[in-house]
């Protein structure tokens, strides 16, 4: 590959990497958060992110029953009321706003800390943006991070493929997640 050649003059010549392999988890409730991220009825719309709400809430309804955390994400811009009624909150569920990367200007951080969190589970839309750099910034924070290909989604395809493509192979990421879907997950 020639120096002088751009990401476009190349993007045909490189392959497509392996299919990662899916692993199977065991959580501890006790130090393991779900984060639900902008699961919102507003965005929210392609089919890719819809066939995602029952995996979501699966895993939302086992969560609560093993009395783990659960905290909510909304854009900058929406309200609790965006939640979809299927994944909605109960009044002692933490909701926190921002852009893409939750942690920022938020108490997502204390939140996890101040509960003892040591994994987190991360689903949401889309995985190009709250999931990518929400994951992104809890494995920088030492944090493990499960990620089930089968709670995340995208506009695009590609983009959920980028994802678990960075978060398993990016350096200061890799080392912290663990690729799985819910029907791997165990408590």
């Amino acid at each position: 590959m020639s120096a002088n050649k751009t990401i476009i003059d190349i993007w045909n010549s490189v392959p497509t990497p392996s299919v990662p392999k899916l692993q199977s988890v065991t959580v501890n409730p006790k130090t393991t958060a779900l984060l639900i991220l902008d699961m919102q009825n507003s965005i929210c719309k392609s089919p890719r992110c819809i066939a995602t709400l029952p995996n979501i809430n699966n895993l939302l309804t086992t969560a609560r029953k093993n009395n783990m955390l659960i905290i909510y994400s909304l854009t900058h811009i929406s309200t609790a009321s965006d939640i979809f009624n299927t994944l909605a909150p109960t009044k002692k569920e933490p909701i926190v706003k921002s852009y893409v990367d939750k942690f920022y200007r938020t108490d997502l951080e204390a939140l996890l800390s101040s509960n003892g969190i040591k994994t987190v589970i991360i689903t949401g839309y889309a995985a190009n943006g709250a999931v990518l750099h929400t994951a992104t910034g809890a494995a920088f924070r030492g944090y493990s991070v499960i990620l089930p290909v089968d709670c995340i989604s995208a506009q695009d395809p590609y983009a959920e493929q980028y994802t678990v493509w960075h978060m398993l192979y990016s350096p200061g990421a890799k080392s912290h997640v663990t690729l799985t879907k819910t029907n791997l997950i165990s408590f």
